[in-house]
């Protein structure tokens, strides 16, 4: 677990759909799910309403 936490420390602070989709090693499709269930919260961005992740809940997630 110590390893995994070294490599939060450089990730920046919000994260984007596909680069949590990368960490967590799901596909897109399976975020914006766990987003409409309230598994795991995304931050709406933008005109388009992209959705976005604090790297704490993403840390939170994995514990």
């Amino acid at each position: 677990m110590k390893k995994q936490q070294d490599n939060f420390k450089d990730l920046p602070l919000i994260l984007s759909l596909r680069q949590v989709s990368e960490i967590l090693s799901v596909h897109p499709n399976t975020l914006r799910n766990w987003d409409n269930r309230g598994i795991l919260r995304a931050i709406r961005y933008g005109t388009r309403g992209d959705r976005r992740y604090r790297k704490v809940d993403i840390e939170h997630f994995l514990k």
